[in-house]
């Protein structure tokens, strides 16, 4: 089988899971012996463009025209099977996928982020959940608050982008949504249930887990929407040394927060940015991870990092995280404004919705088998904790995850194998890169 990835990659200088992924996807891809024509574009490539190149880029997420030309002579020369497309903006566009199918090849999106309707691709801005976009034709907020890159000129074209491009999205052959919650998103955007798969990413196994270390790990970028305030705020609710260490780690514009609260506090480290090796060290040195998103985080990939290495997960109920621990209830989106508000509990025993495709071993409630929740001599737990697979979610409240954050440290070792247990049955690479053989085959033009 021939598969085209097209990817517009994201600036190097602005860590990217979304980058990660695509790359092993691509090596999974091809050591399963597929034949993969990379077709990837650079956000990097924005600087040395020469002038003429450069005038045409406030048009290029509605058409880009080298792009297509290229494609176009690469679909023409290689006649692919599929079409795999991850982020196209900017020098991709949408119209990749009427490019793909003017020439016979059916298009498979993996979706990483709300940019179908959110010009940021967030459903975040100032500070808060946001969902003023949602359900409109065209997005008059975005331009108004400037989301897209700050700028009112560059959010009215992006908003634009999204309305000339609806029914692009909706010709999409197969989406492949990372999470239930992003099946979600899909559905309420009014793709059919027949065209959504839920199959999540997946990273290499770096080996059998090292034992647990201690306490507490924040891995990630350094910025609002992913809850820095919120962890600081719930972990001054504890005496300095009460929890043991609590390692940050990344680099961000709440950079300052965080030094701020290592010089208060003795129980507090950063760490800085680290390259791989310094994310292992920090996992290894480490009892549980915490992901304290306060939007609707995707897919956060260091929660599967942390599983992988078989450290258990403490993270907000919303977005994907419920999912990626075992929990299967997240909190769903209701509006605009703080998290806590701004999204609201699941519906008790809610099931997936039927026709919705959960590839089998993706991580589903009905594979998630045997008990959940940590072993706290039969106590329950305190309320507003739910205990998944792999980890707890809480809302996303400092009171909330102030209490939750005791809970975690005691049960980090009971959950420690069953972690492991999880990354093993639901993200390895050789478990999502079959599911997604299955996906290009539902979908190949014979």
């Amino acid at each position: 089988m021939r598969i085209v990835v097209a990817h517009n990659r994201y600036r190097e200088a602005q860590p990217s899971g979304e980058n990660t992924i695509v790359d092993a996807e691509i090596a999974q891809l091809a050591a399963a012996g597929l034949e993969v024509l990379p077709f990837l574009r650079s956000s990097d490539e924005i600087s040395t463009m020469p002038k003429t190149a450069k005038a045409l880029l406030p048009i290029s997420p509605i058409y880009a025209p080298r792009a297509q030309q290229e494609l176009a002579r690469l679909l023409t020369e290689h006649r692919p099977d599929v079409l795999h497309l991850h982020n196209p903006y900017p020098l991709l566009s949408p119209w990749v996928v009427r490019t793909a199918h003017r020439h016979g090849v059916p298009v498979v999106q993996t979706v990483h982020n709300y940019r179908q309707v959110c010009s940021s691709g967030l459903y975040f801005r100032d500070g808060v959940i946001c969902q003023d976009c949602r359900g409109r034709a065209l997005g008059v907020p975005a331009v108004v608050h400037r989301c897209y890159r700050g700028s009112r000129a560059q959010s009215a074209l992006m908003a634009t982008t999204l309305a000339v491009h609806r029914g692009t999205w909706r010709s999409v052959d197969r989406f492949i949504a990372l999470t239930t919650a992003v099946a979600d998103h899909l559905r309420d955007y009014g793709i059919p249930d027949e065209r959504i798969v839920v199959k999540p990413n997946g990273i290499p196994d770096p080996g059998s887990p090292a034992p647990l270390g201690q306490g507490f790990l924040f891995l990630g970028r350094l910025s609002p929407e992913k809850g820095l305030g919120l962890l600081l705020e719930a972990w001054r609710r504890h005496p300095d040394g009460a929890l043991g260490p609590l390692r940050v780690a990344g680099d961000g514009e709440l950079r300052p927060l965080v030094e701020a609260a290592a010089a208060e506090r003795t129980d507090v480290t950063f760490l800085g940015p680290l390259d791989r090796a310094g994310v292992r060290d920090a996992l290894t040195a480490s009892a549980v991870v915490l992901a304290t998103s306060t939007w609707h985080d995707v897919l956060p990939t260091v929660i599967i990092e942390a599983l992988a290495s078989g450290r258990p997960v403490l993270g907000t109920a919303l977005g994907g995280i419920p999912y990626l621990v075992g929990a299967d209830t997240p909190r769903e989106p209701a509006g605009t404004g703080p998290a806590v508000v701004a999204s609201a509990p699941a519906p008790a025993g809610a099931e997936p919705v039927a026709g919705v495709s959960v590839l089998p071993g993706s991580g589903g409630p009905a594979e998630a088998g045997g008990s959940v929740g940590p072993a706290l001599g039969g106590s329950a737990l305190p309320a507003g904790i739910q205990a998944g697979e792999a980890g707890w979610v809480v809302p996303p409240d400092p009171a909330a995850l102030a209490a939750a954050l005791p809970v975690a440290l005691v049960g980090a070792g009971a959950l420690a194998a069953a972690a492991r247990a999880r990354y093993e049955r639901v993200f390895h690479p050789d478990v999502v890169t079959k599911q997604l053989l299955a996906v290009y085959a539902g979908v190949a033009r014979s």
